[in-house]
């Protein structure tokens, strides 16, 4: 059975849609687009795949595979190990949108191969590997059902060929300003046995291993990041932060 024939403006449009993705994609390198081409589970093999389905102005799905380098680099960031599926979802959108106004289903986190597999298997998928050099450290998938007709273009608002080169490039940490993160200060600790615990009662005082007036400790998703005083604003506690904890130095 012979496969769909890919379109010139498909192979447009899908260039359109990774340089948007490429943009906002978390990454420190200097990614730039390469051919468009039939999409294929061999495209990228090792790191991670973030897939999500979009309906709206078109309707289709829509995978970003990021290479070990940098799924490794989201693992053992300075502030603790961030959420792939946050980390990726705005190139996600912003690939989804080079079609119009769409709806993004929550992102699913899956084996590359499995991923590409899956969206190879549907009519005109179509990839844009995304490349420094002549190696691939990032792969953008899109299937649409079905795709705009040849004389459709990105409308007004949309990306318009090649207007992602025009765009600041940003890389590293830059890349996950919107990610949120679980913050938390701590006045310190202490250890009890299950005997002091269950004898604790209103009025009970437990004493912390830090003295009175010692900075207290604020934590991103538990990691130490930096230590402050407390101080009340508006009648809510707050940390005015005194110390910035340089990573490796937590137990100092």
């Amino acid at each position: 059975m012979t496969a769909p024939t890919i379109t010139a403006p498909q192979l447009a449009l899908a260039r359109t849609a990774a340089e948007a993705a490429l943009a906002v994609l978390p990454t420190s390198r200097t990614l730039a687009t390469a051919d468009p081409v039939r999409a294929g589970a061999d495209l990228l093999t090792e790191g991670q795949a973030v897939t999500a389905k979009f309906s709206g102005a078109a309707t289709g799905e829509v995978v970003v595979v990021v290479g070990q380098d940098l799924a490794d680099a989201l693992k053992e960031s300075p502030l603790g190990e961030l959420d792939l599926t946050a980390a990726v979802r705005p190139a996600l959108e912003a690939a989804a949108r080079a079609f119009g106004p769409v709806v993004l289903d929550p992102g699913v986190v899956m084996e590359p191969g499995v991923a590409l597999s899956a969206i190879a298997a549907k009519d005109d998928a179509v990839a844009v590997p995304l490349v420094e050099g002549e190696q691939v450290h990032a792969v953008l998938a899109l299937a649409l059902t079905p795709w705009p007709s040849d004389d459709a273009l990105p409308g007004p608002g949309n990306l318009a060929p090649r207007e992602a080169d025009r765009l600041p490039v940003r890389g590293g940490l830059d890349m996950l300003h919107d990610v949120e993160m679980e913050v938390s200060a701590e006045l310190g600790r202490t250890r009890m046995s299950v005997r002091e615990l269950l004898s604790l009662s209103p009025g009970a005082i437990v004493e912390l291993d830090r003295a009175a007036g010692s900075p207290a400790d604020l934590l991103v998703n538990g990691r130490l990041i930096a230590r402050g005083e407390v101080v009340v604003v508006d009648e809510n506690f707050g940390i005015r932060i005194t110390q910035i904890v340089a990573p490796g130095t937590e137990r100092e």
